[in-house]
């Protein structure tokens, strides 16, 4: 007999359906197998579903895109929350996640506002391989490396908003992902994010990239609270502050469906 999964569908850092990054979220009484989780993952063909065991008072957190597990998602983990707190009575305003590959994190909550407490990363001025270069138009005017991504310093929002990445020529990358950055127009900076190689080829909002993203632009505009907006299609707004090793990223969450699936 197959078993029976709830599935919740969240826009995440989004007010309204149609906006923000969608996720899956599965709440589980135990592990699956790995293929199975990665065969959800696909069959969702989202940028990332989230599954979460409970142990004890806290929750293990994995995420799948359609290809891959990752090590981190920020816009997940949101979504994640969200569905605990509003379909799972978590009895307080915090819920503690512990990640494989991530350690510790968390999601505080106040009133409509969630917010992501995770590590910040680490990153350095870099020479971008000939793949990522080529694969833009626009030359950055700086390279810098994570953990796991590229970030590309624009000159203009409008550089940002403008950009048609060759991403076939991006997913021949070894990065996991490459972010595109510029200061604002109306808000403190504006990202968009690009993953071919994770099986998504421009991610709507991307929490992990603010790992990123918070603590190099607090660094060079000299201010610890910054607004952000990430510019794809469907659009995000983030308010993020930057705690030395830690990064706080905030957001609205809303469901889009609760379904059942059957393994």
């Amino acid at each position: 007999m197959a078993e029976k999964i709830k599935l919740y569908q969240v826009d995440a850092f989004a007010d309204k359906v149609f906006t923000g990054n969608p996720a899956a979220v599965c709440v589980l009484e135990n592990w699956l197998p790995d293929d199975i989780l990665q065969s959800i993952g696909a069959e969702n063909n989202l940028s990332e579903t989230a599954f979460v065991v409970k142990k004890a008072d806290q929750y293990e957190i994995r995420w799948f895109t359609p290809t891959i597990e990752v090590a981190l998602c920020g816009h997940a983990t949101l979504a994640a929350a969200h569905v605990l707190f509003n379909y799972y009575k978590h009895p307080d305003n915090e819920i503690r996640f512990l990640s494989r590959h991530s350690g510790n994190l968390s999601v505080a909550k106040n009133g409509a506002l969630l917010t992501l407490d995770f590590p910040s990363d680490q990153i350095k001025k870099a020479v971008a391989p000939e793949e990522i270069l080529g694969a833009f138009t626009t030359k950055p005017l700086e390279v810098y490396q994570g953990k796991t991504d590229y970030l590309l310093l624009f000159p203009s929002q409008n550089d940002v908003v403008k950009s048609d990445p060759d991403i076939a020529l991006l997913n021949k990358s070894k990065a996991r992902g490459v972010i595109i950055t510029a200061r604002g127009d109306e808000t403190d900076f504006v990202s968009r994010f690009f993953a071919p190689g994770a099986g998504v080829d421009e991610d709507p909002v991307t929490g992990s990239a603010h790992t990123t993203l918070t603590p190099f632009w607090s660094k060079r505009l000299n201010k610890n609270i910054l607004q952000a907006k990430q510019l794809s299609t469907r659009g995000g707004d983030l308010l993020c502050e930057y705690l030395g090793d830690r990064v706080k990223i905030t957001g609205k969450a809303v469901t889009y469906l609760i379904g059942e699936i059957q393994v």
